[in-house]
């Protein structure tokens, strides 16, 4: 990527609205209360993800998760979660209707069973939860997709593309008025997906797959702080997200998927999928975007594009990034609890743009 610091024709303070995540984990307990302050701290809202042990399958669970959330966020912070559903092939229409219509469900969470971190009581097979979804497009509820197969004869690098393939176009032509987001987009594919349906159709992009390709993961050592999934691609996918997050196409928006994780299950003989990039992200998009040469498309991507694809209007509260002559600093670590710690996504090179000020 190149570095545009020293490009001295580029704005050196930017406001925009307050931005939104469109994909977050918190987790809960002690690494509920150790994250929840650093998305909090730049984000005035975020999609919760409900891959919790149980998951948030019933709209009771979204209802105390959502206060715990509230209650583990630092005093005089103003932060909305909005909850989802877990998919499951018992899960209930009846449920998620009493739900919606109490203004607390905002989306529900497609996980192919085995996907990702706790995936496990995903969905094997999508003719079991036809009338669930059906009963999505009729309310008009987004589903978020995780958009991977599992099959462990399709190759890892393979299986966004064959998840396309063989679930989301044959679901696209069979509920074509179900509002889909194919989350955490990682390849060009993903990206023509779509861009070639006509409506109801948006992707997220998340801060590092923006950033790395699959070299950082793996040449010169497994980096297991680079390790996440969907897992990233060749450079140029990532090239073609980038150019997908700046060009101010409102389809797709930001979806950090920060996902926090102990370090020592990150730097284990099998160690945990998942990049936590939530105190580094403004700065990083904003070094991604300048880049480009194309920080007026910041706020697009950031602040307005996803609360027009979920009818939310955008925020009123603004954040301002100045850049410096310094580079910026933030935490390695984030401690937990005892001697346990989060890592922070190293992006590899240094961060001019600091958040001065978010209200």
């Amino acid at each position: 990527m190149n570095d545009a610091r020293n490009d001295q024709a580029a704005p050196q303070r930017l406001t925009i609205r307050r931005p939104d995540d469109w994909h977050l984990h918190l987790r809960d307990g002690a690494m509920l209360q150790a994250v929840a302050g650093e998305t909090s701290r730049h984000f005035a809202r975020a999609i919760i993800m409900p891959n919790l042990v149980p998951p948030v399958v019933r709209s009771r669970d979204a209802a105390a998760y959502r206060d715990r959330i509230l209650a583990a966020l630092p005093e005089a912070v103003v932060f909305e979660p909005l909850m989802t559903l877990y998919l499951t092939e018992a899960s209930d229409p009846d449920d998620l209707r009493q739900g919606v219509a109490d203004g607390l469900v905002r989306a529900v969470k497609l996980y192919p069973a085995g996907a990702t971190t706790n995936s496990d009581s995903g969905v094997r097979d999508i003719e079991k939860v036809m009338p669930f979804l059906e009963a999505m497009a009729e309310l008009g509820l987004p589903l978020c997709v995780h958009g991977e197969v599992t099959d462990p004869d399709i190759d890892i690098f393979d299986r966004e593309a064959v998840f396309i393939e063989r679930v989301l176009a044959p679901l696209r032509q069979r509920l074509p008025e179900l509002r889909i987001v194919m989350e955490h987009v990682t390849t060009r594919n993903g990206l023509d997906f779509v861009r070639s349906q006509a409506q109801g159709m948006a992707a997220t992009l998340t801060t590092h797959h923006l950033i790395i390709n699959r070299n950082h993961l793996l040449v010169g050592g497994v980096r297991p702080h680079y390790y996440c999934l969907p897992v990233a691609k060749r450079e140029e996918h990532r090239l073609a997200l980038v150019e997908a997050a700046t060009s101010g196409d409102a389809r797709f928006f930001l979806g950090t998927d920060s996902a926090p994780h102990a370090t020592h299950t990150k730097e284990a003989a099998c160690g945990c999928a998942g990049i936590f990039t939530a105190p580094n992200t403004m700065s990083c998009l904003a070094h991604v975007f300048e880049a480009e040469a194309a920080l007026d498309k910041l706020e697009s991507f950031t602040s307005l594009n996803g609360p027009a694809f979920y009818g939310l209007p955008a925020n009123e509260s603004r954040l301002t990034l100045v850049k410096q002559s310094a580079p910026v600093e933030y935490p390695d670590q984030i401690p937990v609890e005892g001697d346990q710690s989060v890592t922070v996504f190293d992006p590899g090179f240094e961060l001019f743009w600091a958040v001065k000020d978010a209200s």
